[in-house]
């Protein structure tokens, strides 16, 4: 991603943030706030996928990098955002599937996801696809739009 995409990736970020569905950021993000917390810094990477038949169309975003520094950076681990008219298009599994051969290429041992909210059934369902597993889930840890308090998964692929 360059600093030129962001304004392509705001409005879906701000879209899926404001759904209360998948992500627990504050709902009052300014751009330069959201930027701030979506964009990785190296050794970490964020990453556009653009539309093959409408170039300089952003279909979704994805960051990547280690979990946690000095010790556990080993293990790696994404966040991934896909705008509402892309979805059913195979725009995650396209991101899923770059972030995990990215975390291969880069030498990491496995990847996390931390917080894989467990009523997100599709995407629960593609990172299961990618060999994922759901090492365990924190009940009542994300407060749904839709559903209330819900859990958050922690998924893992040994790499």
């Amino acid at each position: 991603m360059t600093p030129g995409d962001w304004p392509r990736v705001w409005p879906f970020f701000r879209d899926v943030v404001e759904a209360g569905e998948t992500y627990a950021y504050p709902l009052d993000l300014t751009s330069e706030q959201a930027r701030d917390l979506w964009t990785m810094r190296p050794p970490g990477v964020t990453v556009v996928l653009e539309d093959a038949d409408e170039p300089g169309r952003v279909l979704g975003s994805a960051t990547m990098g280690p979990n946690r520094p000095g010790r556990g950076a080993h293990v790696g681990t994404a966040s991934f955002m896909v705008a509402a008219d892309a979805r059913g298009r195979g725009v995650g599994r396209r991101l899923g599937e770059h972030v995990v051969a990215w975390h291969r290429e880069q030498g990491f041992a496995a990847i996390q996801f931390n917080a894989v909210v467990e009523t997100n059934t599709a995407a629960v369902r593609l990172w299961e696809s990618l060999g994922f597993r759901i090492l365990g889930t924190v009940p009542e840890a994300f407060d749904s739009r839709a559903h209330g308090r819900v859990g958050l998964h922690v998924m893992h692929l040994g790499l």
